[in-house]
């Protein structure tokens, strides 16, 4: 019986050292699109008021660990029975982002009605300013959701070979570490002003070290923030374009002479503005079948 418990013990070690080498692998080949995971899900946390930010965040986060319960074990059943099916969602999937970057980058230059609201924040209601948060949080939700299939597919792809309980380990320890990791990060961005002006306040003399720092993390959210806006919306674009070229081996033959990068922004773009037209064309048609 003794020895049992320690060939139980040794195989469960053994389990623990194949899970930790294949996470290190799978963690490599995530790394690209958990900096896309950032950039774009710190856009998207971004943009509230100072008392907002942290129960905002915390309510993407939460919706981001329920995406990945719901991802993880179909994942795990149609990689096992409809390994066809993966392929189809990462694509319906990837439509959905270059339609999402597209949008931004038209509302950049033609701006949206929820833009112009927006805008005008300080003269909403306070209800008005909750139902248009609620539509942000539900907004990077859906996205964390679409980028979060990404993330377990890819991980999912690195240990497709080896037992069903590796997978299980590596693939849910990559999709935790995925939301910890990356909201974590997104927490200390939003939440960096506050820290400058606490820096400023520590002590009353002027021109201190921290004065300096302090006025440094205030003036720079700013930056900050526009830069992940932007990062955030190319981000989107190459992700997409990184489904469709990666997926669909028409696309890979065409764009093979072109470098990668090039090749996925130009066919995450161009997918991006047809969504767009169509998604425009179909409002239209919608909105004078109403009248």
């Amino acid at each position: 019986m003794a020895s049992g418990f320690f060939a139980l013990l040794d195989d469960i070690a053994s389990l623990m050292d194949d899970v930790g080498a294949m996470s290190k692998i799978a963690g490599k080949k995530t790394a690209g699109i958990l900096g896309d995971d950032l950039a774009v899900n710190a856009e998207k946390a971004s943009g509230f008021i100072a008392s907002r930010e942290i129960p905002v965040l915390w309510a993407i986060s939460k919706g981001s660990l329920l995406n990945k319960v719901i991802i993880l074990p179909i994942a795990f059943l149609l990689s096992a029975f409809l390994p066809w099916a993966v392929i189809v969602i990462l694509v319906l999937g990837g439509l959905y982002l270059a339609y999402e970057g597209a949008e931004k980058i038209y509302e950049f230059f033609v701006p949206h009605e929820h833009s112009v609201i927006a805008a005008q924040a300080p003269k909403m209601t306070k209800e008005e300013i909750l139902t248009l948060e609620k539509e942000k949080i539900k907004s990077a939700i859906v996205t964390d959701f679409i980028l979060s299939i990404e993330i377990v597919i890819i991980a999912l792809g690195t240990v497709v070979n080896e037992p069903i309980s590796t997978q299980i380990f590596v693939v849910s320890i990559i999709a935790l570490l995925a939301t910890v990791g990356v909201y974590g990060i997104v927490a200390l961005i939003v939440r960096m002003d506050d820290f400058g002006v606490y820096l400023i306040r520590l002590n009353e003399r002027d021109n201190s070290i921290s004065d300096f720092f302090g006025k440094m993390l205030v003036g720079a959210l700013p930056w900050v923030i526009k830069s992940l806006s932007v990062i955030g919306t190319i981000a989107l674009i190459l992700v997409a374009g990184g489904i469709f070229v990666h997926n669909l081996d028409f696309l890979h033959d065409w764009l093979h002479g072109i470098p990668s990068i090039l090749g996925e922004f130009l066919t995450g773009l161009v997918v991006g503005f047809i969504c767009l037209f169509a998604v425009m064309l179909f409002k239209g048609i919608w909105k004078k079948i109403a009248r």
